[in-house]
């Protein structure tokens, strides 16, 4: 993307704060290729192997699909694996284990998302690996955890996200629990997974000593219950689905108004008083005169705001909010937030050739690196996600050189 004149200058002086780093990579699907994603996106090297044939699970999962008969890609693996190696090993064959085995003894990091015993039954365990390594980081992400009554269970983002509790939280109401748009659980846990794994690297500069990191989609989803865990576990009220609206703070969710809807947050009684002003409301109106009266009487408020909206079409009506400095904003599909020029100022769209579906424009990582005089610092280019197998020569020679 050509850079907008707004945005700051760029030095490429740096490959990435993780360019020191080697990461082996045995995860497929989601959890673990987001995780390594994060990590390659900062400069680490990343050698993801795959299965020969048939590569990563995501390699089969569409449509949609991109490319020529025979040459097709799954939009869902681009989405997962940019500034990757690939590299195919048959972990089964005692030639391709002696590969791997020679990667570990150079890695600084591994990650695996097999179901519990898997790596033990290849002959592979986490504890005879880093017997050979020592200062290897091992990040192991499982679907529930590694132990306690369900820890063998396998672990899919949809499964997850109910039995953590995510989907009874989302939906329309209470009795109209709905997954979340994109596998959230998943995502989560390769985020967590690599925030895990920089600080184990931390740790090892002091300590010399490697470490297992290790987390779940349960775990996860868990963790990010924020004040719907606390509502639970020290007011004792059970969490449910509200809608578009806010829980906890009204009025803040999706209003319509003359042409469509807006969103906004009315997080303070400061921004409740400019609403009110701006839309001839009375800020002090019985029972709507606190946050606390106004949540009991959601629907009350609910209909009161989309009252003062209803003469209203969306545009001027997100100007005139803007204009009182009350936070709104619209509903926009995919292609309006890729179109979008806030989005490409951030970033957030990256350009890349690959071998063999030529440029791409893929969705870009969320950091971004500054010094301190407000120069950005950036990677000199992103790699488009590997075909299968695309480095594995080129890597069984460096393994011979060294």
């Amino acid at each position: 993307m050509t850079p907008q004149s707004s945005q700051p200058e760029q030095s490429t002086r740096s490959a990435g704060p993780l360019s020191d780093v080697l990461v082996v990579d045995l995860s497929r699907a989601l959890a673990g290729p987001h995780a390594t994603m994060m990590l390659a996106d900062q400069g680490a090297r990343v050698i993801k192997v795959e299965a020969p044939g048939r590569g990563d699970d995501t390699r089969g999962w569409g449509p949609p699909f991109v490319g020529a008969e025979g040459r097709r890609e799954s939009t869902y693996f681009l989405s997962a694996n940019r500034n990757k190696e690939s590299i195919t090993l048959d972990l089964k064959d005692e030639a391709d284990r002696d590969v791997l085995l020679a990667l570990v003894d150079r890695a600084d990091v591994l990650v695996e998302n097999f179901r519990t015993g898997v790596l033990e039954r290849l002959g592979l365990g986490i504890e005879s690996l880093m017997e050979r390594n020592p200062r290897l980081v091992v990040l192991s992400i499982t679907g529930f955890g590694h132990d306690g009554p369900e820890g063998g269970r396998a672990g899919y983002d949809q499964i997850a996200q109910g039995e953590a509790g995510l989907m009874s939280l989302t939906g329309s109401g209470p009795d109209d629990p709905q997954r979340v748009g994109v596998p959230i659980a998943d995502l989560l846990s390769g985020m967590y997974g690599a925030y895990g794994v920089v600080a184990a690297l931390n740790e090892r500069h002091r300590t010399g000593v490697g470490a297992v990191v290790r987390t779940s989609l349960l775990a996860a989803v868990v963790g990010v219950h924020a004040f719907q865990g606390t509502r639970w576990t020290v007011a004792g009220e059970v969490g449910r689905s509200a809608g578009n609206h806010h829980p906890s703070i009204s009025p803040y969710g999706l209003f319509h108004c003359r042409d469509g809807s807006v969103q906004i947050a009315v997080g303070s009684e400061g921004l409740w008083q400019r609403l009110c002003a701006a839309f001839g409301l009375d800020p002090a109106a019985e029972g709507l005169s606190t946050n606390a009266e106004r949540v009991a009487a959601r629907d009350r408020v609910i209909e009161v705001v989309e009252a003062a909206f209803a003469d209203w079409d969306a545009e001027p009506l997100l100007a005139r909010l803007a204009e009182v400095g009350v936070p709104a904003g619209k509903v926009r599909t995919l292609d309006e937030v890729y179109a979008w020029d806030q989005t490409a100022s951030q970033g957030l769209l990256v350009d890349v050739e690959h071998p063999t579906l030529g440029a791409l424009t893929l969705p870009g990582p969320p950091l971004r690196f500054f010094e301190g005089d407000g120069t950005e610092v950036t990677r000199r280019h992103h790699d488009a996600p590997p075909t299968l197998d695309e480095d594995g020569a080129a890597i069984r020679a460096w393994l011979k050189e060294e």
